[in-house]
């Protein structure tokens, strides 16, 4: 499936924590394929369950299973997929963090919902654009075969589809962002150029105007734990020893 030889062990210095915080339906298998391969260059891989099937549960309880699945260990690198976007950066006030990398990952702003993000950003647009370009009508009910799956390898489809639909409340869309500022810890971004939710020309610039930097890019779709595992824990690597 990925020719792993060309991904020999490259690790110098400490090795760290590394918290893998899914996107939307919150599921720790998320993950399947990249935590393993950390784990292979000598880190500790936390990979969260967030309670996205909970009602009652907002984007404070997402940072709380966060928090509570770190426990005690340091020398943490945060990864907040999609969705992790919002929870992750609320968690960095909670425990120290050392780096926090955002991957294809919504970029709050404070007092936004996560519902009013879509508007507010003009993803919506952007989308449409999209969609349009692929000659699909721009208002077309969602397809995750065309916007999620659409670069995973057949085996890894076969698999996710076979998990079926993921269950995600939409509590945690209701309330407003309620951190007044970014936290005080050292941020990367890493789009997808070829994401279908979030389209690497918007991502640039929304990266830009929240967070004040050039977000850095890979190829892929918008889920590179399941098309690029590999690639991903490369870019994750990389980051950490150039911190």
């Amino acid at each position: 499936m990925w020719d792993e030889e060309q991904f020999a062990n490259k690790g110098a210095g400490p090795m760290a924590t590394y918290v893998l915080i899914p996107g939307a339906g919150g599921q720790a298998s998320h993950w399947r394929f990249v935590a393993p391969e950390l784990r292979k260059r000598g880190h500790d891989v936390v990979a969260v369950d967030l309670p996205a099937d909970d009602d009652e549960a907002g984007f404070d309880e997402y940072a709380d299973a966060i928090v509570e699945a770190v426990g005690d260990r340091r020398d943490l690198i945060l990864v907040a997929q999609s969705l992790a976007g919002f929870s992750a950066p609320i968690a960095c006030t909670r425990i120290k963090a050392d780096l926090l990398v955002m991957v294809a990952a919504m970029t709050p702003k404070p007092g936004e919902s996560a519902g009013e993000w879509w508007t507010a950003t003009g993803q919506d647009q952007a989308e449409r654009e999209l969609k349009e370009s692929f000659g699909v009508p721009g208002d077309s009910p969602f397809d995750p075969l065309f916007t999620f799956l659409h670069d995973v390898p057949a085996g890894v489809l076969a698999e996710v589809l076979a998990e079926g639909e993921i269950v995600q409340s939409g509590t945690p869309f209701a309330k407003p962002w309620p951190l007044r500022a970014w936290p005080d810890v050292p941020t990367r971004f890493l789009l997808c150029q070829d994401d279908r939710m979030f389209p690497a020309a918007f991502q640039r610039r929304i990266v830009q105007e929240r967070l004040g930097f050039t977000p850095d890019e890979m190829p892929g779709g918008h889920l590179p734990a399941f098309s690029r595992p590999l690639d991903l824990v490369e870019r994750l690597e990389a980051y950490r020893l150039s911190a």
